[in-house]
């Protein structure tokens, strides 16, 4: 075994690597005792140092080994060999026999010195251990991928044989009794952990004739996870309706409710919808975390190019900046990163939204509230004599909206908004048909970024083949020319869908002189397209058909993020 009975504390090996002071270590040291946490957990949650900075500190002093656990397939004897719930409450997980010997296991562990761990392992299994080092996020994915279902589905189970025994004894229809069971707290919880770590940016609870149907949406794709008996839909309801603060004897009426979740140290702010439909309440939830939303602009996936012309556009002292797209394009993402981006001492920002998806340290943020007469029209005059200098607008959604939006940019701010088109280009000219004139539109307009997502290759199952014409046609590539794309396969690395993650592509038209004279004059948006072509801007199409030559994403993602059917004119 590499790891002999060390004495050495974790903080002392972090104060050996120097990761931390002496202060910090005795103030922690201080805090882990009040919370009752371990001192690891403490000094992560305190943003000290970070799991990783842990894990290299524990390989470097000890000479453990350190492994990935991503896409790691384990063998059912090993799976069998401790339960489960041992497992979990230990963070650890057995990956194979060390070296082919079969009485010593190799056990991937957030914590190696966790000395009664690995006691307890060693006498449930008489076998010897050989600890290796992963991060406890992916040892909690790993633990979700083998018995995630087994899981939730003993949950339900449970809960059906108690709720068949309680019956025995009483009527039901108690919908404060029926949550209050425990197995269902349980399957709840449980598929909000597994939705999390799955990168599941929805979760869909549904009911159908005979059973409640569970699927998650992974990278703008649903996915069926799991189906219980549809007896479990009223508890499962309840339970939700509990932690989201919604009416719990409501069963006719729509509603909507926020829950807060805190999942391996990452909060989650989840906004939870409940419908009545034909068999029952159906619940959708929103899953966001907090700090995903303001990232660096870096990490949006724009090219040389168009960060360049995003920051040009941002250094505008007034106006009008609008990003367009469908629900679920990462308008708000593109958003909240700009108004990071200009969040400085000097500025006063204030924003309207509906909802207040991130909280950002510096900005005032207001809630759109219908009830008490707060909508976007009226917060937006009662912001303007709030001496703002940018105003940031969740959504323009009606007339009104639009035309303080406008007075709002001539009169010296900057104005950043979203509008659900198709294309920048349509964005001008549905602002002039919801009544915007066309002169006062060429004036305050600077900029309009079009957006969507497409879902990246998977970068270890990813397959190469020789493109058909059509797909060279649709990619303006010479039929000739031998074009070689990849397509999805699925491996364990993306849990067989053949994506992982996703990129933006972007369509960012910079208001020029020329297409200010053709928007005053209420051009068509295919004269607009026209002359920001000639100046250089690249199509939602063009963007995303240059990820599918550079192997990125499919030609099947690129078709469904492009409405325009012309053909791609090479502009490389």
């Amino acid at each position: 075994m590499a790891l002999g009975r060390s004495k050495k504390r974790l903080g002392d090996l972090l104060l050996d690597e120097g990761l931390i002071t002496g202060e910090q270590l005795e103030k922690t040291l201080k805090l882990a005792k009040e919370t009752g946490k371990r001192i690891g957990e403490t000094l992560v949650e305190n943003g000290i140092v970070t799991e990783r900075d842990i894990m290299n500190a524990l390989s470097h002093q000890l000479g453990i080994e350190i492994v990935s656990l991503i896409g790691v397939e384990i063998s059912k004897e090993l799976l069998g060999l401790v339960d489960a719930s041992i497992l979990r409450k230990n963070r650890m997980v057995p990956i194979d026999f060390y070296n082919g010997n079969v009485n010593v296991v190799r056990l991937a562990m957030a914590d190696p010195m966790d000395m009664a761990a690995v006691d307890d392992f060693m006498m449930i299994t008489n076998l010897q251990v050989e600890p290796v080092l992963a991060l406890p996020n992916e040892i909690m994915l790993t633990l979700d991928r083998y018995f995630g279902n087994s899981e939730t589905l003993a949950a339900a189970q449970k809960y059906a044989e108690e709720r068949k025994a309680y019956e025995q004894d009483r009527q039901e229809d108690d919908a404060e009794e029926e949550v209050s069971d425990s197995p269902i707290v349980q399957l709840v919880k449980k598929l909000i952990e597994q939705a999390a770590r799955q990168r599941a940016s929805d979760i869909h609870i549904e009911a159908l004739e005979r059973k409640v149907r569970v699927r998650f949406r992974i990278d703008g794709a649903l996915y069926e996870k799991f189906t219980y008996d549809i007896q479990l839909l009223p508890a499962i309801i309840a339970r939700l309706k509990i932690i989201g603060g919604m009416d719990i004897s409501e069963k006719r009426k729509p509603q909507d409710g926020r829950i807060t979740v805190v999942v391996d140290r990452i909060e989650y702010d989840i906004r939870a919808s409940i419908l009545p439909t034909v068999y029952g309440e159906k619940c959708v939830m929103r899953l966001a975390q907090k700090k995903m939303l303001t990232r660096d602009k870096s990490e949006l996936g724009f090219n040389e190019e168009e960060m360049r012309q995003f920051d040009m556009i941002l250094k505008n002292p007034n106006g009008i900046i609008l990003v367009t797209g469908p629900t679920g394009s990462g308008k708000s993402t593109t958003l909240y990163t700009a108004l990071s981006e200009l969040n400085k001492e000097d500025v006063n920002i204030v924003t309207v939204e509906d909802p207040v998806e991130a909280n950002i340290d510096g900005i005032n943020q207001v809630q759109t509230n219908p009830k008490a007469e707060l909508t976007f029209a009226s917060a937006l005059r009662s912001i303007l004599r709030q001496d703002p200098d940018i105003i940031m607008i969740g959504e323009i959604r009606d007339t009104e909206t639009a035309q303080i939006a406008v007075q709002a940019s001539i009169t010296g701010h900057l104005v950043v908004s979203t509008l659900h088109t198709n294309s920048s280009a349509s964005t001008l000219t549905r602002l002039m048909d919801m009544g915007i004139e066309s002169y006062l539109l060429a004036d305050s307009m600077v900029g309009v970024i079009a957006q969507r997502l497409v879902r990246r290759l998977c970068p270890k199952c990813r397959q190469p083949y020789q493109a058909s014409e059509e797909e060279k046609r649709l990619l303006g590539v010479p039929k000739e020319h031998p074009l070689v794309l990849y397509k999805p396969c699925g491996c364990e690395l993306c849990s067989h869908t053949g994506y992982k993650g996703r990129i933006g592509v972007y369509e960012i038209m910079t208001i020029t002189p020329a297409i200010r004279r053709v928007i005053s004059r209420r051009g068509s948006a295919e004269e607009i397209k026209e002359v920001a072509l000639s100046e250089g801007m690249h199509t939602l199409r063009m963007s995303a058909g240059k990820l599918v030559r550079e192997g990125v994403t499919s030609f099947h993602e690129m078709m469904k993020v492009s409405f325009d059917n012309d053909v791609i004119e090479e502009r490389e």
